[in-house]
């Protein structure tokens, strides 16, 4: 037996508790691993709590990040007592994923921790520390120095855009902050903002060219967010988005495409191919120190995990949340 965050849908309604699970439910995989740490990312709290339909079956474990300690294993690529890292492909949702002490996975899913990294550090990264650093290396590959200028991170104060102002500060970029949270502006400074903008300059419609200011953007909110990110970017710059906290929508128009040559690269962490994991987090261990892991996360139980899931949803949640088992 062993503990996980279980998800269930039944007459009673739509629930999640912290039960004790049988091994022998655990799902298909070719690889079984004793779970150190994990996370609660917004679409695991999405999960557990209900708000969106996340979860594709049930019973379910949420966590769509986990690291661990390899205690059996029918493939080649892994043996027992590895240390193993994943992100995405669909655990938690459509498999059982990592809030929970044990989780069976298939190997393809897996990369080796990377040996710069503790697992909890790992953790503090976890999907948001992953997701930024493939953003920044969009704006790298796109040619991005910090002597084009200044960058914009949108949602800065999540755990996505509070992982690419640290990276982006620590690489000398000049990174600006836009959040809706301004009694946090001292923390975003803390890692490393030069500058703080009202989410408010940017949420709402604008024209589809506005004043040329940034070199590079990393938007975690989309919508008009988006939009006017877009259409301040300067000629020839990126953007790099990734996530939808202020909507799927983009009201935009070609403009800053044609007229300014913006480029727009979607930025999925989901499906990623494996030398894009592996790539992204060697650098994450070579640029982060354990102090930027600290200033970012902070640590609960697994008996935790569902009121904070609630937090994390009402916006009372800074920066990063590892879950140790």
């Amino acid at each position: 037996m062993f503990k996980a965050i279980l998800i269930n849908k039944d007459e009673q309604g739509y629930h999640s508790v912290l039960s004790d699970v049988d091994e022998q439910q655990l799902p298909a995989g070719d690889v079984t691993v004793k779970v150190v740490a994990s996370t609660i990312n917004y679409k695991d709290a999405l999960a557990i709590t209900g708000k969106a339909p996340v979860v594709r079956n049930f019973p379910m474990v949420p966590g769509i990040d986990l690291v661990g300690e390899v205690l059996q294993s029918d493939s080649e690529r892994f043996k027992v007592g590895d240390k193993v890292l994943l992100n995405g492909f669909g655990v938690g949702e459509g498999h059982w994923g990592g809030l929970a002490q044990k989780a069976r996975l298939k190997s393809d899913w897996l990369i080796p921790l990377p040996s710069g990294l503790a697992p909890e550090q790992a953790m503090a990264a976890g999907t948001a520390g992953y997701t930024a650093m493939l953003c920044v290396l969009a704006l790298q590959k796109h040619g991005i120095t910090p002597e084009h200028g200044e960058i914009l991170v949108t949602g800065a104060n999540g755990g996505v855009g509070s992982y690419a102002v640290r990276i982006l500060s620590k690489m000398g970029y000049q990174v600006v902050a836009a959040t809706g949270r301004p009694e946090e502006s001292a923390y975003l400074k803390q890692l490393g903002a030069v500058d703080i903008l009202a989410r408010a300059q940017l949420s709402e419609p604008g024209k589809p060219l506005q004043k040329e200011r940034w070199a590079g953007v990393v938007d975690c909110v989309g919508s008009h967010t988006l939009a006017n990110a877009c259409a301040s970017t300067r000629y020839g710059g990126a953007v790099a988005a990734c996530g939808l906290a202020q909507g799927m929508d983009f009201p935009s128009s070609v403009a800053p495409f044609i007229l300014r040559g913006v480029t727009l690269y979607g930025i999925d962490s989901v499906m990623r191919p494996l030398a894009d994991r592996v790539q992204a987090w060697q650098r994450l261990s070579e640029i982060l120190s354990p102090e930027d892991f600290d200033v970012i996360s902070h640590i609960i139980s697994l008996d935790q995990v569902i009121e904070s899931a609630t937090a994390l949803l009402a916006g009372k949640v800074q920066g990063r949340v590892i879950v140790k088992m």
